[in-house]
């Protein structure tokens, strides 16, 4: 197997783990959480924290769910057509866990309320006086950073 498949194959390993572990955690919050009630978990610094998010990142956009929806399902699709393409692990790593995150929201807005396009996504992660997200958010940010240390990887190795 070339090394180009192997990234691939990466990518696309990636993406349903992310996904999956994102909705899962999802419904134990649904489950567990009654809106709007925190629920330390280190003091008042560390807690959950069940909220329904209409926009984007940050609660930003709200009224554009269906432009995020379909920005999310295009970035799912991109990358997949992109990921035979990719030469460097980290940038496989990083792209996967972008898209997997993308994917978990992607699931919120599709098939929660208040309906296919519109649903809002469920963010349940409070840390001190920052925004509440999930745990497909925090795939998408460390999988940013990772993906960013793949292309320097990758351009150093090119410069040598």
């Amino acid at each position: 197997m070339d090394s180009v498949t192997h990234k691939a194959r990466l990518v696309f390993a990636i993406i349903p783990l992310v996904a999956v572990i994102d909705q899962l955690s999802k419904a134990w919050v649904l489950a567990t959480l009654t809106p709007g009630v925190p629920q330390p978990v280190i003091g008042d610094w560390f807690r959950f924290l069940l909220v329904f998010n209409p926009g984007a990142a940050f609660s930003m956009g709200q009224g554009m769910t269906w432009l995020f929806t379909l920005i999310q399902a295009g970035f799912v699709v991109g990358v997949s057509v992109y990921a035979r393409r990719i030469t460097h692990s980290w940038q496989a790593v990083g792209l996967g866990m972008i898209a997997g995150g993308a994917l978990g929201n992607l699931f919120d807005r599709l098939f929660r309320e208040p309906g296919v396009f519109f649903g809002h996504v469920v963010d349940f992660v409070s840390v001190g006086s920052f925004a509440v997200f999930n745990l497909a958010d925090s795939a998408i940010t460390v999988g940013v950073v990772v993906y960013l240390i793949g292309v320097m990887l990758e351009e150093r190795k090119v410069r040598a």
